[in-house]
């Protein structure tokens, strides 16, 4: 009883008594915590066994400096790239009479659901050496193109399937601007790139910024995309060294301390301008392009043709051809890896929602620091770069359980460390809809705790349960350096396929199972817009 009033007095009030005892909820919150937080803390305390000595001779080697400055320029010219393309699309939809906005924002926002390393491989397939455009270029005499490899290529490709960020984000902020404030620029003779540039920009600019720092974060930690260009970066030199423990090890930590940089910038841009863009009133004002209207238009056609029609387009192509670099050498599809991405996505979606419940309840419905701390711990996997993940439960499996190691439950397990925070962001969203009233209701007919979860609290969260284990589900299918790394030998899945032929050059092979993580991917955008409304279900409302 004592120690049931002092963890009380810790997390403070759940809220009401509907809930499993508060000390079992407060202990399975804190064990899913913990567990989301063990494989980056034992990642640490295993970089930290290594000497002082060694260690700065591993950091101040050419090798590890080259590693550490091609990541942080992929990141800068990621990011400058997608501000530079989703900007102007976020003004071209929001702020003018482009013709048929609604559908250009639809269109410019698909890229997300082509995965980052399908779109590489794409592109290599289009641009590489020895690929389609080089095939078309032969028989005017020209023999070599541009290498699409190396940092331009890696720049290139993120860029192009990253920007959505930027561009939704900024396309939020300019929804909610007060257009009364352009007009009173205006009035006062100022054009229309001075009116831009000294009261709309300041208003998008937390919105420009929180997009900007996704980008960052995104190219940060993306693997697939690096690796295909051959563009050495933390996330594909850990990989390639993953067995020199000590260098994967520090280069791990040197990652996740990047990584945290841009976590922290992102949290102090939420907290500093929360509120700077919200509505005020009249919502935007929209500009008649004139004679820009084609130019805008061509804008609009070039970014969907680059970013949707040629990977795709690339994909059907893949289908048809026969001949070399298109016949199958070895590499003989079968459904039983789409079986296999399956069976792993349920186990990943079922356990996640079941770690997720606990947790989310206790934040839902207390504001104290322990239920914040648990939330808060439960989305390190989230921010942990998947390579990083993967490394330190490699190290962890093979040096500590060897019997786990290279297993379906290792393999589980760090999926849902990797996909946590989904769960529980939707079903936290959902426990804060559910009225304690109702469950005070149930309470006083004499329902015990648990009686009233299942009968009261659990039929009201089921759409958000539902929907934060769809995205595990979907987003587990996607995952690529977790499942190279901790997969079982021999058990494929379509991930590690695409992968397998991707470096044996069979483009052929590959175009069944990427047109359906394709497809995986646009059903995880579908699911993401029921929760938070459509792409233009806020621009409607200020039509109207």
């Amino acid at each position: 009883m004592a120690t049931s009033d002092r963890l009380r007095k810790v997390v403070g009030d759940v809220g009401d008594d509907e809930a499993p005892p508060r000390v079992a909820l407060i202990l399975l919150a804190g064990a899913v915590a913990a567990a989301a937080s063990f494989p980056v803390a034992w990642l640490v305390m295993r970089s930290l066994e290594i000497g002082t000595e060694q260690a700065l001779e591993l950091l101040v080697q050419p090798s590890t400096l080259e590693i550490v400055t091609n990541s942080i320029l992929l990141v800068a010219g990621v990011t400058a790239g997608s501000v530079v393309i989703g900007v102007p699309l976020a003004v071209l939809t929001v702020q003018t009479d482009l013709p048929f906005r609604r559908f250009w924002t639809v269109v410019v926002s698909l890229p997300l659901v082509v995965p980052s390393y399908i779109g590489a491989f794409a592109f290599v397939s289009a641009f590489g050496p020895r690929g389609e455009l080089a095939q078309l270029l032969a028989p005017l005499g020209i023999s070599e193109i541009p290498t699409i490899y190396g940092f331009h290529g890696a720049v290139l490709v993120l860029t192009l399937f990253t920007y959505p960020y930027v561009f939704l984000t900024t396309r939020a902020a300019l929804i909610s601007f007060d257009g009364t404030l352009i007009e009173a620029a205006r009035t006062l003779n100022h054009g229309r790139w001075d009116a831009f540039k000294k009261v709309t920009f300041p208003q998008i600019a937390p919105g420009i910024a929180a997009g900007s720092l996704l980008v960052a974060l995104y190219a940060l930690s993306d693997f697939g995309t690096p690796a295909i260009m051959q563009f050495p970066v933390f996330t594909r030199e850990i990989y390639v060294n993953m067995w020199d423990r000590n260098f994967a090890a520090l280069l791990s930590l040197q990652l996740l301390a990047l990584a945290a940089v841009i976590l922290a910038l992102e949290n102090r841009v939420s907290a500093s301008d929360e509120g700077a863009h919200v509505s005020r009133g009249s919502g935007s004002v929209r500009f008649s392009l004139g004679v820009w209207k084609f130019p805008a238009l061509a804008f609009c056609t070039l970014v969907a043709v680059v970013c949707l029609v040629v990977p795709v387009g690339i994909l059907f192509v893949w289908l048809t051809r026969p001949g070399p670099g298109y016949a199958g050498g070895g590499f003989e599809f079968s459904w039983l890896y789409g079986l296999s991405s399956v069976y792993v996505a349920v186990l990943a979606a079922g356990v996640a929602t079941l770690a997720a419940l606990p947790v989310a309840y206790l934040s839902g419905r207390s504001d104290a620091a322990l239920a914040t701390l648990f939330e808060r711990a439960s989305y390190v996997g989230y921010a942990t770069p998947g390579v990083v993940l993967g490394l330190a439960l490699v190290y962890f499996g093979s040096a500590n359980v060897p019997g786990l190691y290279q297993t379906i439950p290792l393999l589980t397990f760090a999926y849902v460390v990797r996909f946590l925070p989904q769960a529980v962001g939707s079903v936290r969203s959902s426990v804060l809809q559910v009225d304690p009233k109702l469950t005070e209701a149930a309470r006083t007919l004499g329902e015990t705790p648990g009686r009233t979860f299942r009968r009261v609290t659990l039929p009201l969260i089921a759409p958000g349960v539902v929907a934060g284990a769809a995205l595990v589900f979907l987003t587990t299918m996607k995952e690529l350096p977790a499942t190279l790394m901790l997969r079982p030998t021999g058990f494929e899945t379509l991930v590690t396929y695409i992968w397998n032929v991707q470096e044996a050059g069979y483009y052929g092979q590959a175009a069944v199972p990427a047109l359906v993580l394709v497809g995986v991917s646009a059903l995880s955008m579908l699911v993401l817009l029921r929760q938070d409304g459509s792409l233009v279900g806020q621009e409607g409302k200020n039509d109207g």
